[in-house]
């Protein structure tokens, strides 16, 4: 494992901030640290950055416990922050180098191109920080994060105020930076967490409440799924409606359904030969399993 995380809780005063959290991640796998505001995700962010010690726990990155190889870890992890403080009077270049001595990398002029290409920061690598626009802005904080080649990267809001150009861009960028790194994803873009992550770990009140993969937890969600179906020509509406194990039909058009029905195969069967008999056929079947957001809101409701 590149990150392992057993019980760490914190408290600020009184409050109990995270409470016996856990969880794992696998080498060049994209983790998605999600929860309500005041989960505890940015207390959980800030103890694997050694930014603040845990009161309980322990957590092991690569091979280095956090409570005694602390300077260690700082080396090998690069950290993006929500509000991604930057140096607006300095020219990229000027800051990539500024970050880059303070790391202590060889031949950095060589190395920051080098970075500067990766992220897509060429056409504005001359310009001061404060002209640019906000999503390189979030080009140069990721820059930062990976210019000493970290093999643990945690990124907090990464795609916070993006346009939709900017937002595939940097999620295609996200999904190769995992090609060498073990990446932390915190956002509160749901849809996102959904299209970039591989694993999921839901916070609540500083709790887990899940900690599973995108696959695994779209599958146990629930004993039904969405049908979406294309016919040849229309169907009674109640007929499909009053099969055993539909619960919701929704005519979209005079020839499109969405069914939300039992998993089983046999309400399928039965769905079929309800169509046949009406004297149609099916000429596109869709499966949709439920939204990230859907068992965000059920998990996070329910244990509220």
């Amino acid at each position: 494992m590149s990150l392992v995380v057993e019980n760490i809780t914190k408290y600020y005063g009184t409050q109990k901030a995270i409470d016996g959290v856990s969880f794992t991640a696998e080498p060049n796998s994209i983790i998605g640290l999600i929860g309500p505001n005041g989960a505890g995700k940015t207390t959980t962010m800030k103890i694997l950055t050694c930014y603040m010690p845990s009161d309980e726990g322990r957590v092991n990155i690569h091979g280095l416990d956090i409570e005694t190889d602390e300077q260690e870890i700082k080396r090998i992890t690069g950290y993006l922050p929500e509000h991604n403080p930057l140096y607006g009077n300095m020219y990229v270049k000027e800051f990539l180098l500024f970050v880059s001595r303070i790391h202590r990398i060889p031949h950095p002029h060589q190395h920051i191109s080098s970075i500067i290409e990766k992220v897509g920061l060429g056409i504005e690598q001359h310009k001061k920080i404060s002209e640019l626009s906000k999503g390189y802005k979030q080009r140069v904080g990721i820059a930062q994060a990976i210019i000493h080649d970290p093999k643990i990267l945690i990124l907090d809001e990464p795609i916070s105020g993006l346009d939709p150009n900017q937002l595939v861009e940097i999620r295609n960028l996200i999904r190769e930076l995992k090609e060498d790194k073990t990446i932390i994803f915190s956002s509160h873009i749901l849809q996102e967490v959904e299209s970039i992550c591989d694993r999921v770990v839901i916070l609540n009140k500083g709790r887990v409440i899940t900690n599973e993969s995108l696959l695994s937890l779209q599958e146990d969600e629930g004993e039904e799924f969405i049908l979406n179906l294309k016919l040849t020509s229309p169907v009674d509406k109640t007929l499909l409606s009053d099969i055993n194990g539909v619960s919701m039909v929704k005519q979209n058009d005079s020839t499109s359904y969405s069914i939300r029905c039992n998993k089983d195969e046999y309400t399928r069967e039965l769905i079929f030969d309800t169509i046949v008999q009406s004297g149609s056929k099916i000429i596109l079947m869709e499966f949709k399993q439920d939204s990230l957001e859907s068992i965000f809101k059920s998990v996070t409701q329910s244990d509220s």
